[in-house]
């Protein structure tokens, strides 16, 4: 029945059966069911919710009142009363709701705000604020109203926190489609119930002030001054005070509104609010006890500035990341602005930590940012990343940091956000010189260990066995993960008496030698191997495997491939070390373990699977990413595909049913598997695989502007190409190192690599290979400043392309392949000085990406259109051509396009005695390169705007 059922959470927590509402019982039992109903259909521990209902110090009855309560309601929920029928579902270890997504008011909300930030995207301001609308009209008071506790107040402030910014980007909405006055008044009562929050001061006085009350606008801004020094001692932050000086000096672009049906830009002037807020901090353990010392000691070094926690006596497991975690829920809300995770892998035992420039890419997607612009250096990529946190409130918690160089970029400039370090180094340089504030966290106290045993196993269960927990305790090393892996084997086996758990223990005791610690003798390898034997068999033979993987996590087709077991079979046994706590799926279909347990799975592959059925696995989950990413990239890239083997048997390629935004997806998520792959198969000899995977990575990396990392694939495919003997590719190798050589400014290295490259394709006799190098041959030329040899290379290719991709062809792909040959002739031709002929063949191009609807084409042909006719002497045409060309970039998104266009836009207008025009589209220009940080030739264009005397 529990199909008709319905829940609210945006209010009084509620339930109804059809139109009727049912009665919950007492305000306990329906705290159990809003637990439950936050757990959003995942399983929540017995000790979890006995954690939210009644805190830290339970009474002794309260899991038999739990017991009660969660009778109580399947009786509600379910009056015909049958277990296997409930919506209440018992897992062994705590219990779980089984309900869909709209079945909940909480998720039709969410629903809601997705429809309106899609709406908003595609520039339909008036559906976005209906939607907001839709969504806000459900909730029906304070969340979870009378439910008492620090959970059900945290709670209430995490939702509050998203009704506050669901009514801002509403409002915002409104705003955005003309809606002033009735904003206005919404405003007005929203800063009387939120006086500190300026988010709704800054839209207020953009209301007031297009309602034509300037001078009510600049009153609410000293309003807000004062409320803010009384009540904190602090200013205005500078977006508010921003929005002040421009309606102090009546700037006539704040009255302006976005177009109907076009996207409002980042860069418009009406305040978007950014939607929506990160909130990405991992959930905190039910199994965190004690640190009270220490967490007051970080509450109390935290003054609203940057800041790094250390766990420098803590081995490995000691609860670094736990500890963390706890902390930064406690103070969430005191950082609005949203909340930033990262596992930066330090200390991965198989992958590569993760290098700073990817690390702030993911903080900057995160925030809302482009990637596609993006610079690749670490100094522009941290200066886009500390602009954008500034006068923001933000937490930053980085796991796992290898050392300070590692983490140093990622610190913003300003005080106001907080970052949270934790590392197994002591990380002196960043106490030293960054301030950062030192926390050690030491093993567990042994009261410390009792009480999280007693939070797993429960008090009467610890209670009955005084002697055994002891010992318990004492093989552990009071290490909290060696504990928690103990309590969830023990809590599985309830009938076992604790005596029978330490027995165990004490019998497989052995070494693990990563847990040595001057604090900590006892070895706890007997906790891991203990739980490892109770496994079955096919999931402990998953569990050595995984150590095999390359990245840090595997999703389930993944792990399918590499113990060549069904999808079924695999998600089977994916649960099972879930349950162990042997692994943990860290994001929806992604598997991960702590790296001690990777550890201990890859000593336990060395000495029990034989060296064939490891170098049998190795070679499944290598054919996997290949197969699997020569499948995308067919969809992704205009490139000819290679030939490869057949996969091994076994291997569950993914397949993309040709959907190119499923494909480009893939390649995504996968990146950091897909590096440490071509790494790990060149470490163990599998050469093949090394270079192939690396031919299949290069066209995403190139695109994502990923080049530092283009080149290190290509240098260890050359490294395998030499050890097989394989001219074949040795020749990909110089073309990825040709093409990452350019992208980098170094065009001398890119012109051997690429001359190499067409050498071996042509004594190999692979044409299209050839023709390929032949492009890049002429792109690398043509930046070198040979126009000759730039011509002789793309006369080649476009010879090629015509004969195999002729006019008649069906192949579109072709077919823009050779529109781009036209292009790259004509564009070789202007450097020569030929115009009429860059003419004739930039027309045939256009032709060609016209019917094809190529807009990228295009607009590099209307480019080069623009520079024929400019050295022709045609500037009003080429003008035209210019402006044409930077409209299709900017509908594509491609500003490191447009900035050259732009640039020789301002030539021509130069020509034609415009200086004032060409200084606009100069600075335009210099903005564009400045923001993408890469530019070489940005000195160039600010001596020219010098000259102009801007």
């Amino acid at each position: 029945m529990h199909e008709r059922l319905r829940f609210a959470v945006l209010g009084p927590v509620k339930a109804w059966r059809g139109q009727d509402e049912i009665e919950l019982g007492p305000s306990q039992q329906r705290a159990v069911l809003a637990v439950l109903l936050l757990a959003e259909g995942s399983q929540v521990l017995t000790s979890g919710l006995v954690d939210a209902v009644w805190g830290a110090r339970p009474p002794a009855s309260a899991l038999g009142n739990l017991r009660t309560y969660v009778h109580g309601l399947r009786r509600a929920l379910d009056p015909a009363g049958k277990i296997t029928t409930s919506a209440i579902r018992f897992t062994g270890d705590g219990y779980q709701l089984r309900i869909s997504p709209d079945q909940l008011d909480l998720h039709v909300f969410r629903e809601f705000l997705a429809l309106a930030e899609q709406a908003r995207r595609s520039g339909d301001t008036r559906e976005s604020a209906e939607q907001l609308r839709r969504g806000l009209a459900l909730w029906h008071g304070t969340p979870l109203a009378g439910i008492r506790g620090e959970y059900a107040q945290a709670q209430r402030q995490r939702l509050e926190e998203q009704r506050l910014s669901a009514q801002a980007t509403h409002l915002t909405a409104e705003l955005s489609s003309g809606a002033h006055t009735k904003a206005a008044t919404e405003l007005t009562g929203l800063v009387a119930e939120h006086p500190l929050d300026e988010r709704f001061r800054e839209l207020l006085m953009l209301a007031l002030y297009r309602s034509g009350r300037q001078a009510a606008a600049l009153q609410t801004y000293r309003e807000a001054q004062t409320v803010l020094v009384d009540e904190l001692g602090v200013d205005p932050g500078p977006a508010l005070q921003e929005m002040y000086q421009r309606v102090l000096r009546a700037d006539t672009e704040l009255l302006a509104l976005p177009a109907p049906g076009k996207p409002v830009p980042a860069s418009a002037p009406v305040p978007i609010c950014e939607f929506p807020v990160p909130a990405q901090l991992p959930a905190s353990l039910t199994v965190f006890v004690g640190r009270d010392t220490e967490l007051a000691e970080v509450s109390a070094s935290f003054l609203g500035g940057t800041m790094a926690i250390s766990a420098i006596a803590g081995m490995a497991g000691v609860g670094k990341s736990t500890f963390a975690v706890h902390w930064a829920r406690r103070i969430a809300d005191r950082f609005p602005d949203g909340q930033l995770y990262l596992n930066l892998r330090g200390f991965d035992p198989v992958g590569l930590p993760v290098p700073p420039e990817h690390a702030l890419r993911i903080l900057l997607e995160s925030l809302g940012t482009d990637p596609r612009p993006l610079p690749s250096e670490v100094d522009a990529l941290a200066g886009i990343y500390r602009t954008r946190l500034v006068g923001k409130r933000v937490l930053v918690l980085l796991d796992n940091v290898r050392d300070a160089t590692q983490v140093r970029p990622l610190l913003p400039g300003e005080p106001g956000c907080l970052v949270i370090v934790t590392s197994r180094n002591r990380l002196s340089d960043l106490v030293a010189l960054d301030g950062a504030h030192l926390q050690e966290l030491d093993i567990l106290s042994p009261a410390e260990a009792r009480a999280l045993l007693a939070r797993r196993l429960g008090q009467q269960r610890v209670a009955a066995e005084p002697q055994a927990v002891e010992e318990i305790i004492a093989q552990c090393a009071r290490l909290p993960l060696a504990l928690a892996v103990t309590a969830a084997r023990a809590a599985v086996r309830s009938a076992f008496s604790l005596e029978t758990i330490a027995a165990e223990l004490r019998d497989s005791a052995s070494n693990l030698d990563a847990f040595h610690h001057s604090n900590a003798t006892a070895d706890v390898r007997a906790v891991f191997s203990w739980s490892y034997h109770a496994l079955s068999p096919d999931a402990a033979y998953l569990f050595r495997l995984l150590s095999l993987h390359p990245g840090p996590d595997v999703t389930l087709p993944a792990a399918a491939s590499l113990a060549g077991l069904t999808i079924p079979h695999t998600r089977h046994l994916l649960s099972e070390l879930i349950q162990t706590h042997l692994t943990d799926e860290t994001v929806p279909g992604r598997y991960a373990s702590h790296d001690l347990l990777r550890t201990y799975a890859g000593e336990l592959a060395a000495t029990i699977d034989s060296p064939q059925h490891i170098a049998a696995a190795r070679q499944r989950i290598f054919d996997h990413y290949l197969h699997t990413a020569r499948e995308a990239l067919g969809l992704t890239a205009e490139r000819a595909l290679i030939a490869m083997s057949r996969p091994a048997a076994g291997v569950r390629a993914e397949g993309f049913a040709g959907d190119t935004t499923k494909a480009a997806a893939w390649l995504a998520a996968e990146q950091a598997v897909l590096l440490a792959a071509v790494e790990q198969a060149a470490t163990h000899r599998y050469d093949i695989h090394a270079w192939q995977l690396a031919w299949a990575t290069a066209n995403h990396l190139h695109w994502q502007g990923r080049w530092h990392e283009h080149e290190r694939i290509h240098r260890t495919a050359m490294v395998a190409a030499g050890r097989l003997g394989d001219r074949t590719a040795k020749a990909h190798a110089h073309h990825g190192l040709a093409t990452a050589a350019a992208a980098l400014g170094g065009f001398d290295e890119a012109r051997g690599h690429i001359e190499r490259a067409v050498q071996l394709f042509a004594e190999l006799g692979d044409t299209r290979a050839l023709a390929e190098s032949c492009r890049t041959m002429a792109s690398v030329a043509k930046q070198q400043g040979d126009p000759k040899a730039a011509l002789g290379a793309a006369q080649q290719f476009l010879a090629f392309q015509q004969a195999h991709n002729g006019q008649d062809s069906e192949d579109s792909r072709g077919r823009r392949a050779t529109a781009a040959g036209l292009n790259a002739v004509a564009w070789c031709h202007t450097l020569l000085g030929q115009h009429e002929q860059a003419l004739e063949r930039s027309r045939e191009a256009l032709a060609l990406c016209q019917e094809l609807d190529c807009v990228t084409g295009a607009a590099e042909t209307w480019d080069g259109i623009g520079q024929a006719h400019h050295n022709l002497g045609q500037y009003e045409q080429a003008v035209v051509a210019y402006r044409n060309a930077l409209d299709l970039f900017r509908s594509s998104d491609f500003p490191w396009m447009s900035a050259s266009t732009l640039e020789r836009l301002g030539i021509t207008y130069l020509s034609t005695d415009c200086p004032a025009a060409a200084g606009a589209v100069w600075t335009e220009a210099l903005g564009v390169k400045n923001q993408l940080g890469n530019h070489a030739n940005t000195e160039s264009l600010r001596i020219r705007l010098r000259q102009l005397g801007q």
